[in-house]
């Protein structure tokens, strides 16, 4: 979770229903990974788990397609003209936005292509981390050695790191472990794992802050 007028380095991964990604005038090609629609039991429930991620429950996501990379700072200064990153890079993913700022970002980008771009849902982006139905239950997205898949406190001196440069996770997906974190569409509350629906759930009607993954 995150106040959304906070600035901090997350990131973005675009969620769209169009079938179509190609690049218009100005603005760079969005890869997009289509993921099939599944089922898939959402949270944890082991010793390290927060008490927000639990309890695990069912949870059926319908078929979505999601960003392949993060939103690089290339894509971001075409579209907003700016680049507010604290780590310049045009290959580096776009950070220090705001789940507003991002919403501005979106609503330009949609302007522009004509297209229907939004932030996915915390579920879909957990079944996405989780590699959707091609899943092999990894401890982190894509592997369970996280330095194979991953930039993390470890092994990235403290700062973002060009996206899609460690190995992707079953549905071709890049960063959803590490890098920096990304917003979720959805308002935070602590407890919707326990009343939250079984299908397609987009979190709470109204809350105080914006959930964030990954990183």
């Amino acid at each position: 979770m995150i106040n959304p007028r906070t600035l901090l380095s997350l990131a973005i991964l675009l969620t769209v229903s169009s079938a179509a990604f190609a690049a218009t005038p100005a603005i760079p090609e969005i890869e997009m990974v289509y993921v099939a629609g599944g089922t898939f039991n959402m949270g944890l429930d082991d010793s390290d788990a927060y008490d927000e991620e639990k309890p695990v429950h069912s949870v059926i996501v319908s078929s979505f397609s999601i960003g392949k990379y993060e939103v690089t700072q290339k894509l971001w200064k075409a579209v907003m003209g700016t680049n507010p990153s604290d780590f310049k890079g045009d290959n580096l993913p776009v950070e220090n936005v705001s789940w507003n700022d991002v919403q501005e970002f979106i609503r330009k980008l949609n302007a522009k292509t004509g297209k229907h771009y939004r932030l996915p849902t915390e579920a879909e982006w957990e079944y996405a981390a989780r590699g959707g139905n091609r899943s092999r239950g990894y401890i982190y997205s894509g592997s369970n050695d996280i330095g194979t898949v991953a930039w993390y406190v470890s092994n990235s001196g403290s700062k973002p790191h060009p996206v899609g440069t460690k190995v992707p996770n079953e549905l071709g997906i890049y960063d959803m472990t590490g890098n920096v974190c990304e917003w979720c569409q959805d308002w935070y509350d602590s407890n919707y794992y326990s009343s939250s629906p079984s299908t397609n759930p987009k979190g709470p009607t109204t809350g105080s802050y914006r959930v964030y993954r990954g990183g």
